[in-house]
């Protein structure tokens, strides 16, 4: 698993005049990872299903003085592939540009013996971790190859073991998918990574472990925002790496 170059800065305008698209912007990590891009210069495209918490987290960023940020409210559950064209379209008019993405968003579903898993769950839970990711970058990938130096981080999770469904299923196929475009466009401007945070304290780690004693003492999405930093800058060298805590 690779981690930050120690000679890495991230200066105030590390990502000046970047547009970057967030998905799950409201949740633990996408906030997180949301304030500290525009912190350091990028337009953030905030993109997550609940407007009221999506429009308090604009309101913070422009109150912050950062880069004024756009909203783009979507639930990817119920999301077509003629939504993520059309996202990609309303970017490309309004913004004109985009030069990295963020695959925040995340669904655990229900995690449960293989034998009695629940069709509708496995099919919602990979909706959201697979299928949205796949439409939304497919959508997305001729204004990234555009961009002079263009990065998509996504978010992957390690459930080694039994009982976590679709989950853990959905999970590994993004790590799948991350690996083929990355090959695919090996030595072109567009960088494809993964970042694997660990045990964080997270709603969704919460939920999956919901009596573990050390869920109170766990680090918070904060403590990993230097990768996303990094993986989102012109620094970034790495293709088709997985990148961890450190």
């Amino acid at each position: 698993m690779k981690t930050v170059p120690e000679n890495f800065s991230s200066t105030p305008e590390l990502l000046k005049d970047k547009v970057i698209l967030v998905t799950g912007a409201t949740g633990g990590f996408g906030k997180t990872v949301s304030i500290s891009l525009a912190e350091h210069g990028a337009t953030v495209i905030l993109l997550a299903r609940n407007l009221r918490l999506v429009e308090s987290l604009y309101d913070e960023i422009e109150l912050a003085g950062y880069p004024t940020p756009a909203i783009y409210p979507m639930n990817l559950e119920g999301a077509t592939e003629h939504d993520y064209i059309e996202l990609a379209n309303n970017i490309d008019t309004q913004l004109k540009r985009l030069d990295g993405l963020v695959h925040c968003a995340a669904f655990l579903g229900a995690p449960t013996v293989f034998a009695q898993s629940d069709t509708a769950t496995w099919y919602q839970t990979h909706q959201v971790n697979l299928h949205a990711p796949y439409l939304l970058t497919r959508a997305c990938l001729p204004m990234l190859t555009r961009s002079e130096h263009s990065s998509i981080v996504f978010m992957t999770d390690d459930k080694p073991g039994a009982y976590w469904d679709a989950y853990q299923v959905s999970k590994q196929a993004v790590l799948a998918m991350a690996g083929l475009l990355a090959r695919e466009y090996e030595g072109s401007n567009l960088r494809i990574n993964c970042f694997n945070p660990g045990k964080t304290r997270t709603a969704l780690h919460v939920r999956a472990y919901p009596a573990a004693d050390e869920n109170d003492h766990l680090p918070g999405p904060q403590t990993h925002i230097n990768s996303f930093l990094y993986l989102m800058s012109d620094q970034l060298e790495e293709n088709g790496a997985v990148f961890g805590p450190g």
